[in-house]
């Protein structure tokens, strides 16, 4: 069972100390200490570079207002980003909040409203397996500091989902739901808080105006060691999350600020869950792209990945993570596009984290309910191309026999290599470069009948069936395997 709201009533310091002396499991060989060079020396656990497909979840007091003017350009049209960009130092010439709510109308009082009486985590934790998804993301405190779980921090009094809103432990509640359903369970932790914390960033050095970081803001000197640590070591113990998805720590401090080493070999050596967990390369300054179990990406901004170590695309089915009434169909990836991004994502070697935005009422709205449905019938099909692949790392261009360019990418899995084509070819097509092509075999995936093929050297030339359209096996992209290509 989940913690309850009394078993979390310990205070930060108690729950510190008896921390740093938790005994180590008898399945640990090694004790990591507080330096790159021992942290990086971990293991991946491998559930994670096997899983490719993830869903993550922004949802929060933004999910209330939940707008943002869409506009052109990475990272302009996030809607839980309302308190910074729409009321903040960060807006431009926005006066919808002051049209719609007035300007006397604080961010904190969106806080009762955000009630999620609709809230059914079976049901979400339902669509995410359907969808095909391996583990789920969601966003346990973002920059605007409410926490949705009954946090011990004396700074979050008032200011999470058991105090104000809807009065639940919105974190235990969906961590038990996702893993009754076989998925893993991750959170997001954003480590910096718009209300306590400066920037580089913006001309002013802050994200929202100052009466209000003086009104609600934790004193620099007690946030890190008796806020965030104590916040972190709290969600690790009460809900033991496979992945901890860092945030905001690399924008403007480094490690030593945010004690991101002894608190990384803490989690390795002492936590419970130490043998599944994983972690981004989010959490200082300096680290993306050079340490953590994997790198992260949102909305492809960075070139810092590769096959040589795992990593993770996340962006949402629009322009926006958390819940945009903005955005309207046109503005949303199609099933088909989001599929391409998978495929692609996944023949480069990293994993797909797609975000869903609920409404602040815990509705998933219908089309993104739509989206991963779609995506989790492809996945049916054609999963065997997906899920604990690797990359092939010596596919290169490929031509039909007209001299046209073919559209596909590659994955493997032993000595089986998939060969996915985003659209049908029109002709035949050969893929060369294989290690062995006596022995192989070719199939469609989600199709019965034969497949015509033949060996040319070292090249295998498929011949695409004539089907009608009721035997296509999916829509969106198509699995050729070739057994035994590969060694």
């Amino acid at each position: 069972m989940l913690r309850t709201t009394a078993s979390l009533s310990c205070t930060g310091l108690l729950l510190s100390t008896l921390l740093i002396h938790l005994p180590l499991s008898s399945a640990s060989t090694q004790t990591y200490q507080p330096t790159w060079e021992s942290l990086d020396s971990r293991p991946m656990p491998e559930w994670f570079p096997d899983a490719k497909f993830g869903i993550f979840i922004h949802w929060g007091v933004y999910s209330v207002p939940a707008w943002i003017r869409v506009t052109e350009g990475r990272y302009a049209s996030y809607a839980e980003w309302y308190y910074a960009r729409v009321m903040g130092e960060l807006k431009g010439d926005e006066d919808f909040h002051e049209r719609t709510y007035g300007a006397d109308f604080e961010y904190r009082d969106f806080a009762p409203m955000f009630k999620a009486e609709l809230f059914d985590p079976e049901l979400w934790a339902a669509l995410f397996a359907e969808a095909g998804a391996r583990y789920v993301v969601l966003t346990s405190k973002h920059h605007d500091g409410f926490s949705l779980w009954p946090t011990d921090s004396p700074f979050k009094q008032g200011w999470n989902s058991m105090d104000v809103g809807p009065k639940r432990d919105l974190v235990g509640e969906l961590t038990e739901a996702v893993r009754q359903r076989g998925l893993r369970m991750g959170l997001y932790y954003s480590l910096i808080e718009w209300e306590t914390n400066t920037t580089s960033r913006t001309p002013s050095g802050r994200y929202i105006q100052q009466e209000y970081m003086d009104r609600y803001g934790i004193p620099l000197q007690r946030y890190v060691d008796e806020h965030v640590i104590p916040q972190l070591r709290e969600l690790v113990m009460a809900y033991q999350p496979a992945v901890i998805f860092a945030d905001a720590g690399e924008w403007d401090e480094g490690e030593d600020y945010w004690r991101t080493k002894e608190f990384l070999a803490w989690l390795y050596n002492n936590a419970p869950n130490r043998d599944e967990v994983v972690v981004n390369d989010r959490w200082a300054k300096g680290m993306p792209g050079r340490h953590g179990d994997y790198y992260s990406s949102e909305y492809q901004d960075t070139d810092a990945v590769g096959t040589s170590h795992p990593w993770e695309e996340s962006r949402g089915m629009g322009r926006s993570y958390g819940f945009n009434r903005a955005e309207n169909i046109n503005h949303y990836r199609t099933s088909k596009e989001l599929v391409h991004e998978l495929i692609d994502v996944v023949s480069r070697g990293g994993n797909l984290l797609l975000n869903v935005g609920p409404t602040a009422d815990g509705r998933i709205p219908v089309i993104m309910q739509q989206r991963l449905r779609d995506i989790g019938s492809w996945l049916r099909i054609n999963g065997e191309a997906i899920y604990s692949t690797r990359p092939w790392t010596a596919a290169r261009e490929q031509r039909t026999k007209t001299g046209d360019t073919l559209a596909v990418r590659y994955t493997r899995k032993g000595s089986d290599l998939f060969v996915i084509l985003p659209e049908w070819p029109d002709g035949e097509f050969g893929i060369a470069d294989l290690d062995k092509t006596d022995g192989v075999s070719v199939k469609l995936l989600g199709y019965d009948g034969p497949i015509d093929w033949a060996v040319h050297g070292n090249e295998v030339v498929i011949i695409p069936p004539t089907m009608s359209p009721a035997d296509v096996p999916s829509p969106y992209a198509y699995v050729f395997k070739i057994t035994g290509a590969l060694r």
